[in-house]
């Protein structure tokens, strides 16, 4: 057969001894190839597509070069029983896409040109198993420098091989510029997406993530049901289902604390109601077995754990003119009051938080900007406001590259950021939160959220940018869409990651927490 080309200059003599070629025109790869033939030259043919197993027939072939060709794909195993192939030339082609299989079993291979071709991008994982190879050119093909090139940044400096890699076609705004100048780290090929998972059909007004026994539970402050309802994980179903439930009529809160076997439920419940249940060790059913601080506590809103002076501790936020904020500590057999905090006042929220070592108590309230208490000689005292913090329902902080940061919710304005500055907290970032009742930040694995929830509109779901060091949207939760959320809970179970919103005007809604690798 005549030889119609010969490809590279560069290519080695020796290997041309026992050459064959297709021409131009041919319509098919012929099957009349000589099995011990050394070299393949393939210029210009009516080759529509390279299939699995093409060149079964030359399990000899050193060398291989396609130049000039129409066919736009090569499929998986293209170039399976190619063992002894070393110099694989696919340049000036038509070919748009190449399967992650395609150059598989090619375990001789040291040079590879896949050169001036309509390769936007790469598969992951193409080059897997070459370990032989000395140069790769993928010079002349329109890159879209995206995610989709993450993979071929990472693997190039791990490789012993000279790489051409061009310059980037797309996006704009990277045209032109070598690929091998690209930086990895700059690229963001990483997405998480919060999907329904399951409803539970009772509204609630709180949501408390604990773990007993080694397994994750989730209670659920359900008022109009009249009842603290621990959910638990049935391995077999794959869902969550009611383990217990306990009765608290008008309850606002339902706060867990596990003291090795034994399990404490507070039932912060509405006019003086307020309960402990006790489960003394597994096995037993939850019981109630005191009863709270009746003259103090008419109308909690929320209730928090905290240890002090190595005791465990609650502190229940108090809503009404003639109650007060209590703290409540263990003594003995129960828990009874250590101080009255913020009397007067009608606090809506308690966040207990650590700063500079110490532990502090923030308590929001209706009638004055927050307030930031620091424990000192067995007690809390006051240290300092929040500044420019008017109508501030809830505050919830969080920790991220040793700063501690607030998110007050603000029912009317703009929700806010702060960041402690070693003296006070001072504001970092505003949302407009129209109607929120909740502004809860969560780490979920590897992602620092905050979600804000909305009475008149989708809730929004917030990610901490380590780089700016500021909140950017995320997504909106639903469908189903949130009705009045109150509080959000996160859990991981079962290798899974999932996020509880318990609302007061429709049920509890969970959904599943996904990570997206944009690069794959």
């Amino acid at each position: 057969m005549q030889i119609c080309a010969r490809g590279s200059g560069s290519l080695p003599a020796p290997l041309w001894s026992g050459s064959s070629a297709l021409c131009e025109g041919s319509p098919d790869l012929p099957e009349n190839f000589s099995p011990s033939l050394l070299s393949l030259s393939l210029v210009r043919t009516g080759v529509a597509q390279l299939k699995a197993g093409s060149f079964l027939r030359v399990p000899t072939l050193h060398l291989l070069l396609f130049t000039s060709n129409s066919f736009s794909v090569i499929e998986d195993d293209a170039f399976a029983g190619l063992s002894h192939l070393q110099y694989l030339f696919i340049e000036d082609n038509e070919i748009g896409a190449i399967s992650k299989n395609a150059l598989r079993g090619l375990r001789s291979l040291t040079h590879l040109s896949l050169a001036n071709n309509h390769l936007e991008t790469l598969p992951r994982f193409l080059f897997r198993g070459l370990e032989t190879l000395t140069h790769v050119d993928l010079r002349g093909n329109p890159f879209q420098c995206d995610c989709r090139v993450l993979w071929l940044l990472q693997w190039m400096p791990t490789v012993n091989a000279s790489v051409g890699t061009g310059a980037c076609a797309g996006p704009s705004a990277l045209a032109h510029m070598q690929l091998h100048h690209l930086d990895p780290k700059t690229f963001k090929c990483r997405a998480i997406e919060l999907s329904w998972f399951q409803t539970v059909g009772e509204s609630a007004l709180g949501v408390e993530p604990f773990s007993y026994q080694g397994e994750p539970h989730i209670v659920l402050a359900q008022p109009f049901a009249g009842r603290c309802l621990i959910l638990s994980w049935d391995y077999s179903l794959q869902r969550f289902r009611p383990e217990e439930e306990l009765s608290a009529p008008s309850v606002v809160a339902c706060k867990p604390l596990v003291l090795g076997a034994r399990l404490i439920v507070l039932a912060a419940r509405l006019w003086g109601g307020s309960q402990l249940w006790a489960r003394p060790s597994p096995g037993l059913r939850l019981a109630p077995v005191q009863a709270l601080a009746p003259r103090q506590l008419l109308r909690p809103n929320d209730a928090e754990t905290l240890w002090l002076d190595q005791q465990p501790c609650f502190v229940v936020a108090d809503a009404s003119k003639a109650g007060s904020t209590t703290l409540l500590c263990r003594d003995g057999p129960g828990f009874y009051p250590r101080q009255s905090l913020h009397a007067w006042h009608r606090d809506t929220d308690a966040e207990a938080l650590e700063l500079d070592g110490r532990p502090h108590l923030l308590l929001a309230s209706a009638s004055q900007r927050p307030v930031l208490f620091h424990w000192s000689g067995g007690r809390f005292e006051r240290r300092t406001d929040i500044p420019e913090a008017e109508d501030v329902y809830a505050t919830h902080h969080f920790q991220a590259g040793g700063d501690v940061f607030l998110c007050l919710t603000r029912y009317i304005g703009d929700s806010m950021v702060m960041r402690w500055d070693g003296s006070m907290f001072r504001l970092l970032q505003q949302l407009p939160s129209r109607g929120a009742h909740v502004f809860q930040p969560l780490l979920i694995a590897r992602d620092q959220l905050a979600i804000l929830g909305s009475d008149f509109a989708f809730s929004q779901v917030f990610r901490l940018e380590p780089d700016k060091g500021l909140l950017e949207p995320l997504q909106e939760l639903g469908p189903p869409a949130l009705v009045a959320p109150r509080a959000f809970a996160h859990v991981a179970v079962a290798g899974r990651r999932f996020l509880f919103a318990a609302c007061f005007k429709g049920p509890t809604q969970i959904y599943q927490h996904h990570e997206l690798d944009l690069s794959a």
